[in-house]
């Protein structure tokens, strides 16, 4: 097997779904909603699925079956997988679970730069992230019980099991940093941060 191309979240997703039947693009976002995926793949603006979908039909791992033609709807292509398409998805697939990605979300690069703000600016802007991931929290177990609920085995649940280990793991530590902050446990002075900053060694 080669090199895999043009590897993403969205392109497996893709990948993943046209292997069920052949789909329009609209077909393929109406899926990954119904089926919960846009809480792992970011599938927002309709134009990143349509580059998506051009660079995997221009690597021959999708290809054009037909095109639909209806007077409600406006011209739709239909895209199916190939078999090159199955075994770089089966490849990739196999490749994201065994090996951890390096990748540099927004949030560690906004705590190393945390000396920017005063201590009641920290406190007050991570008191506000704690906020949304509780209601984060409350949204994933809410889904995780809906489908519980709908009898689907535990396979299907995983990644929103896993969205929601990691999110109550961030939640509890975010409240552990806001009580060391408020309590005065988390401190530092201006003079030593310059100091550190004209000599790290």
């Amino acid at each position: 097997m080669t090199t895999p191309r043009n590897r993403s979240p969205l392109a497996l997703t893709v990948l993943a779904l046209l292997q069920y039947k052949p789909l329009h693009p609209y077909g393929i976002q109406r899926l990954i909603k119904q089926w919960g995926k846009d809480k792992v793949v970011n599938v927002g603006q309709r134009t990143s699925l349509y580059r998506t979908i051009d660079r995997l039909t221009a690597t021959g791992l999708i290809k054009v079956r037909e095109t639909e033609r209806d007077q409600a709807y406006p011209e739709r292509t239909v895209y199916g997988i190939t078999d090159t398409g199955r075994a770089v998805a089966r490849e990739w697939l196999v490749d994201m679970l065994a090996t951890p990605k390096e990748e540099f979300p927004e949030f560690p690069a906004a705590l190393s730069h945390l000396l920017m703000l005063t201590p009641p600016e920290i406190g007050d802007a991570l008191e506000r992230r704690v906020r949304t991931l509780e209601e984060t929290l409350a949204a994933l177990d809410a889904d995780l019980s809906a489908e519980a609920g709908q009898g689907l085995p535990r396979i299907t649940m995983l990644e929103a099991e896993y969205l929601r280990v990691v999110v109550a793991a961030e939640l509890q530590w975010l409240r552990s940093v806001v009580d060391d902050l408020r309590g005065g446990r988390l401190n530092w002075s201006a003079a030593e941060m310059s100091a550190f900053a004209e000599d790290p060694a």
